[in-house]
């Protein structure tokens, strides 16, 4: 934890990190060709910027050295958030995906400890690829599962219309307007296989049970399908594409 009582610089990153390369083996100087950190040990270089905290002008000076070597670090301070966060995590995949080794330093009433985060490596696209190949999977799922574009990209403190809403929308919209039915009555309209999961976990409270295997929509569903007419609209608009096609057929 850093003290409160003293004001910290980038200057007092200095000693720790020489520190811990010249025990390693390096010679180590300050300020060499605009470099924060230079350690050399044979003839692998190492380059490392000292900052106070993460900043896209740290990032550019960092990225930039990596013409010299891939050796690159960063040392800042220890954040004062957690280091399980999500901010912090993001905050190191970045790192990694640069191709950047982090430092941390951390100012006790003991003295100064650094710790090394992780080195500069090669990052891997493919295997990070494979690690979140069920994000990806259910992010495919959820753009194929949409009926039409409702949201606006960048929008914030907004309700998101996602798939599983457009369902419930869909559901309800079909209660309204044809009375009590049963799961395979919807799904026969095209509501897909979650109808009946829908249906019992109500997750927006908006379905009843009015007899065995037969739901209505309540007051509540009724109210709140107002606040999407154009979805609504594009599940009506659907159904009656749908029977004219059925009766054009019945007559051919």
């Amino acid at each position: 934890m850093v003290s409160k009582a003293k004001k910290l610089y980038e200057v007092d990153l200095y000693k720790p990190v020489q520190k811990f390369f010249s025990k390693h083996g390096y010679e180590v100087h300050g300020e060499v060709h605009h470099c924060d950190v230079v350690a050399l040990k044979d003839n692998e270089l190492v380059i490392v910027e000292l900052k106070l905290s993460l900043t896209v002008d740290l990032l550019m000076q960092a990225t930039k050295r990596q013409k010299l070597t891939d050796q690159v670090y960063i040392a800042i301070p220890k954040p004062k958030y957690k280091m399980n966060s999500k901010k912090w995590q993001d905050l190191c995949h970045l790192l990694k995906r640069l191709e950047l080794g982090l430092i941390v330093v951390s100012f006790l009433k003991s003295g100064e400890k650094m710790e090394v985060c992780f080195s500069p490596q090669p990052f891997n696209k493919q295997k990070n690829r494979n690690y979140h190949v069920r994000k990806r999977k259910k992010m495919i799922e959820e753009m194929k599962g949409r009926n039409g574009s409702y949201n606006v990209g960048g929008s914030s403190k907004t309700k998101i219309m996602t798939a599983y809403k457009e369902n419930c929308i869909q559901i309800a919209s079909l209660l309204e307007r044809n009375g009590p039915m049963s799961p395979k009555a919807l799904r026969q309209q095209g509501t897909g296989e979650k109808t009946l999961s829908i249906l019992s976990k109500n997750y927006y409270q908006w379905f009843e049970k009015v007899a065995r295997g037969v739901y209505t929509v309540n007051d509540l569903g009724k109210k709140e399908l107002k606040d999407y007419p154009e979805v609504v609209n594009h599940f009506l608009v659907a159904e009656d594409s749908k029977i004219n096609d059925e009766y054009i057929n019945e007559k051919s």
